[in-house]
Formats: structure tokens, C-alpha cells, sequence
């Protein structure tokens, strides 16, 4: 199993022993392209490297912000896919890619422009490659979580604390997801057991945007 490593968590150590790591900088095109294409054909991919940046009204988001996301969330994983996918179709496996969106990407959501239109880019890629690759036995899926408690996620929602109180009262299970939450559904869709499903957004989100504020 191998896994390709973004430059900022590249320093932590993989806890399972038949793990790879492959340390890159996903946002320099073609020094990944290189990295990637030492790799064999894969049976799974999975795109869940990703930024974010402070609250912001749309207002006052500029060009070069814009840039550094889409830099990591959208190209970033476009360079993956184009290269794995063209690995699995030679190989002739009927491969599963999954890109870790977010629930972001399907609504609007206050100071966070930069970062919505770079998920709904990301989705948007998964369904045009579904569409592509379909032929070929390969599907392409969305996962799209709502907070998770990861240090970056944390970090984001309670600067300012209100933004956490506020995601949570409207989130009908009352609490972000787990890590563990998300890794299941990508598991399925990475699995046999979704041999049928491709090209869609998978929500992960505790049931908020199910619920209508009142």
C-alpha cells in the first residue's frame, strides 16, 4: 500500500508497516507527476490532501488566496487522478478513486468562498471523470464531510467560537464527525461493495444539510 504524503504532515510517522510513503508537494505539478509515476498501477486512490484559510467575507477575498487553495484542493488532485487513472487504465483494473470534498461544496456557507468554490471544483472533477473513466471500469466519488476534528478542522470553527455554536445547533446529531466517520464511507466507495456507484457526492454530515434553520 502506498501513500503520498503533502508537505505539511510529511514529518509524522505512518503507524501501519505496509504503508509507503511517498513525500511530495502537491502543489508543484510536475515535480508529483514525477514522484507518481514511479508508482505501480493502484487499485485505489484516494485525493484527501487540502487547506483552508481564515474567515473572510467574499467581499474582501483576493485573486492570490484563490490561487494558493486551488493550487492544493483542485490541482493538486487533478495531477493525481490524470496520472493514477492513466495507470489503471492501462493496467486494465477496475480501479475506485475517492476525493475528500466537502460539505461546503453544496451550499453557501458564511467567510468561506475561497474554499467553497475550491471543493465545488473538486467535485465537479469527480463527476467529469466518472464520466470518462466510467468506460473503463474506473469510478470517481465525492466524500463530503462536515467539521471534522482534526487539528486544522478545529482550529478553523472555534476562530471565532460562534461559528462552532452555530454549525452545531443546526447539525441534527449535535456533534462534528470523527475521523473514523469519514474514513468508513471512503472504505465503501473504495470497496466492491459500491461496484455501481460513481460520479456522486457523498454526504458526511450529521444531517445538516438536511435540516432547514427555524
Amino acid at each position: 500500500m502506498f501513500s503520498l504524503i503533502h508537505r505539511e504532515i510529511s514529518g509524522k510517522q505512518e503507524c501501519c508497516k505496509n504503508i509507503l510513503p511517498v513525500v511530495a508537494d502537491l502543489t508543484e505539478w510536475e515535480a508529483t507527476r514525477t514522484q507518481l509515476e514511479n508508482l505501480p498501477a493502484l487499485h485505489g486512490v484516494v485525493n484527501n490532501a487540502g487547506t483552508a484559510l481564515p474567515w473572510k467575507s467574499s467581499l474582501d477575498v483576493n485573486k492570490g488566496a484563490c490561487e494558493d487553495l486551488f493550487a492544493l484542493n483542485v490541482y493538486g488532485a487533478l495531477n493525481v487522478i490524470q496520472v493514477m487513472a492513466r495507470k489503471m487504465k492501462e493496467a486494465g483494473i477496475a480501479g475506485s478513486i475517492v476525493n475528500v470534498s466537502s460539505v461546503k461544496s453544496l451550499s453557501a456557507f458564511r467567510d468561506s468562498l475561497a474554499y467553497n468554490m475550491s471543493k465545488a471544483s473538486l467535485d465537479t472533477i469527480s463527476r467529469q471523470f466518472a464520466l470518462e473513466l466510467g468506460p473503463h471500469n474506473i469510478r470517481v466519488n465525492s466524500v463530503n464531510p462536515t467539521l471534522v476534528t482534526t487539528p486544522l478542522g478545529m482550529r478553523a470553527w472555534t476562530n471565532p467560537p460562534k461559528n462552532l455554536e452555530r454549525l452545531m445547533f443546526h447539525t441534527p446529531l449535535g456533534r462534528p464527525a470523527e475521523m473514523e466517520d469519514v474514513v468508513q464511507p471512503i472504505l465503501y466507495l473504495l470497496s466492491d461493495c459500491s461496484r455501481m456507484v460513481t460520479g456522486s457526492v457523498h454526504r458526511v454530515d450529521g444531517g445538516l444539510l438536511s435540516n432547514v434553520p427555524v
